[in-house]
Order: C-alpha cells, then sequence, then structure tokens
C-alpha cells in the first residue's frame, strides 16, 4: 500500500507499507526529505514496523520522534508528515489525487443565501451525497461577514453599514471579519471530506488546503506565502484571510476572501478596526493593512479567476459542478431559519 504527503512549503514524504493480522509488517519510509543523521531512517522503519495499523497520527509520530532520537533533524519534513503518509498508505487519510473535486463558479448570490450554501454543501460532502468541491462566490450585494465568535457591536458601525448598503452576516466558521463588495473580491470555498487533512493540527490544515492557490497566485506573477495562522500575503502586503471548520460527520469547510480591489473609506466606515489589531499588523493605517489583487497583477477580476481555475483543474482532477435544486432549497430554509435571523446575526452581541 503506498501513501503520499507533500509539506506545505516543504518536501514530499512517502510511506509504502504492508499489513499483516493488523500490525504493519513492512514499512518503507522515502522522499526528498533531508535527514541527519541518515541512519535514523531506518530506526524510523524498525520502529514502525508491528505497530497496530489502525494507530493515530499522533502515536505513529510520537514512534517516528522516539526512533530518530533527540538529536535527529527532520529538514522539509516531520515526524507527523511520516505518521501522515502511513496513514494515507493505509487508506486513513486521503491525498489530493485520492479525489475527483467538482469546480463550479457560482453565479451572484445575497449574502445570508452565500453562508448557508457553504454549510448545505459541506454537510452533502459529508453525507457522500457530493464529491469534494471547490466553488468560487460572486456576490449580489455588498457584506460584512463577521466570523462565528465575533462580537457584533465591536466588530461593525451600523451607521456606516447603513450609509453603504451593506449586509451584516455571520459565517459558521471564527476568524476576522471580512469587508465584501461585489467586483472587488474574490471568495472560494473548499468542501472536503475530513480524511483529507486526518492528522493534521488546524495551523497544518490552513497551509495544507491553501497550497494550490499559492501556485495560482504564481500563475498571475505574485509570488504568496502562507502565514500563519489563516492569512495569504506578498511582499506587498495581506492578500487573503482563510477561515475554516471542521464538521463532525465528517467534513471541512475551508473558504478565503481576497482582496480583488478595495474601497478603503467604506471599509473604514463600516468596520471597527481597533487599534490593537493595528498595531498587532505592524500599521497605522487599515488601508494599507490589504493589498489588491488588481495593483499586484494588472489583470481584469475574471481573467484572476480564470487562471485560478485553470490552475486548480491542472493540479488535480476535476470535473464540472452546479448547485443543485435540493441545496438551493435546503440552503433557502437555512436562510430563512438561521443566517437572516437576529438571533444568529447577534449570536455574540
Amino acid at each position: 500500500m503506498h501513501g503520499e504527503y507533500k509539506v506545505p512549503g516543504g518536501k514530499l514524504v512517502v510511506a509504502d507499507v504492508e499489513v499483516s493480522t493488523d500490525t504493519l509488517s513492512q514499512v518503507v519510509i522515502s522522499g526528498d526529505f533531508f535527514l541527519e543523521p541518515a541512519e535514523a531512517l531506518m530506526d524510523i522503519r524498525v520502529a514502525l514496523t508491528g505497530m497496530p495499523a489502525d494507530s493515530s497520527v499522533a502515536t505513529l509520530a510520537a514512534v517516528v520522534e522516539r526512533a530518530a532520537g533527540p538529536d535527529a533533524h527532520f529538514v522539509g519534513f516531520s515526524p507527523e508528515a511520516v505518521a501522515i503518509a502511513v496513514r494515507r498508505a493505509l487508506g486513513h487519510a486521503t491525498g489530493w489525487h485520492d479525489h475527483t473535486f467538482e469546480m463550479l463558479h457560482d453565479e451572484p448570490r445575497e449574502p445570508h443565501m452565500q453562508m448557508a450554501l457553504d454549510d448545505v454543501i459541506t454537510r452533502e460532502v459529508a453525507a457522500g451525497r457530493r464529491g469534494p468541491t471547490l466553488r468560487i462566490w460572486e456576490w449580489a450585494s455588498s457584506a460584512v461577514v463577521i466570523g462565528s465568535f465575533q462580537s457584533l457591536r465591536n466588530e461593525v458601525d451600523p451607521e456606516g453599514a447603513d450609509r453603504h448598503d451593506i449586509t451584516v452576516t455571520r459565517r459558521v466558521s471564527g476568524g476576522g471579519a471580512m469587508f465584501i463588495q461585489p467586483g472587488n473580491t474574490i471568495t472560494y470555498s473548499l468542501s472536503v471530506p475530513s480524511s483529507l487533512v486526518e492528522g493534521l493540527s488546524f495551523e497544518q490544515s490552513y497551509a495544507f488546503l491553501d497550497d494550490w492557490v499559492l501556485g495560482a497566485l504564481a500563475d498571475v506573477g505574485i509570488q504568496a506565502r502562507y502565514v500563519p495562522l489563516n492569512d495569504i500575503a506578498s511582499d506587498a502586503g495581506k492578500i487573503a484571510g482563510a477561515a475554516q471548520k471542521r464538521y463532525s460527520s465528517g467534513a471541512v469547510l475551508h473558504h478565503v476572501t481576497m482582496a480583488y480591489n478595495i474601497d478603503a473609506d467604506a471599509m473604514m466606515e463600516t468596520l471597527r478596526i481597533g487599534r490593537e489589531k493595528m498595531s498587532d499588523k505592524g500599521t497605522k493605517s487599515a488601508n494599507k493593512r490589504v493589498d489588491p489583487l488588481r495593483s499586484q497583477t494588472g489583470m481584469a477580476r475574471a481573467d484572476v479567476i480564470s487562471a485560478f481555475l485553470a490552475h486548480f483543474a491542472g493540479r488535480y482532477r476535476t470535473t464540472t459542478g452546479s448547485v443543485s435544486p435540493d441545496e438551493l432549497a435546503a440552503a433557502a430554509e437555512l436562510v430563512e431559519s438561521k443566517f437572516s435571523t437576529p438571533e444568529w446575526i447577534g449570536l455574540v452581541p
């Protein structure tokens, strides 16, 4: 059995394993990583042999670390990366190439419907009624999207929101507020089985799920990098922010909003951005916190989106998808019962 794990920003780890009576009877670890001393790789193989085939990533990683010894240097990978590769070989975890992704560029939708569709689509992935999905959003109106744990009054100036005709909505994931204007942002969601991030911490899974878009940004001339915990940035400034929710039913929702262009005045009048947050980001002006894609690429927004979709399709197996009538109906019900209600929007006053 064969499993691979490419460390985001690092090296490839490959595990070839055999199982006998529910234990690992043979283990070969290989890849383009660096390990000193080199002899530690044989010690790792020996230590993994005989381990129960249902061992968790944490258990396997601990075995790898102990076997390598305190003086070992893992360069471009880690004990966790070895454990994930072994789990993938055993079929407990999956990789990008184990799936065919439904890829869709959706039509413009109102903010509350966007929140509901993310929830519905991800639950459909968890139930096995839909394949892993990449959805590019289009916005029908302006919005401020606050994280599930943010205080409404602390994040949004209601007078500014009214002045700029902005809908305030709350998503199911954590993280910070997003300022949205149609045509000025690029937003996408990945709804994937939990097996794709099995064994990864939240921080590791952010980097892992954002890795493809770093390649897509390179295609349009931007050398971007992942900035823990949930940002994507270039030397010119922050490009995007991500948020994530893991569903106990077996799926992960990972969504990202990128700034294509910004009406900085409208954003500042709508969002209450505190001095502490500005200080933490190392800048005195919110206008400088996000550098739009338009200024860095000189490309039309539609062309940037096309380049992103082409990169994803060139990297993974994809099929053209769409939002089904049943999903739309379920999302519309959720808009009425949850996402548009004062109780949900003001969940944290």
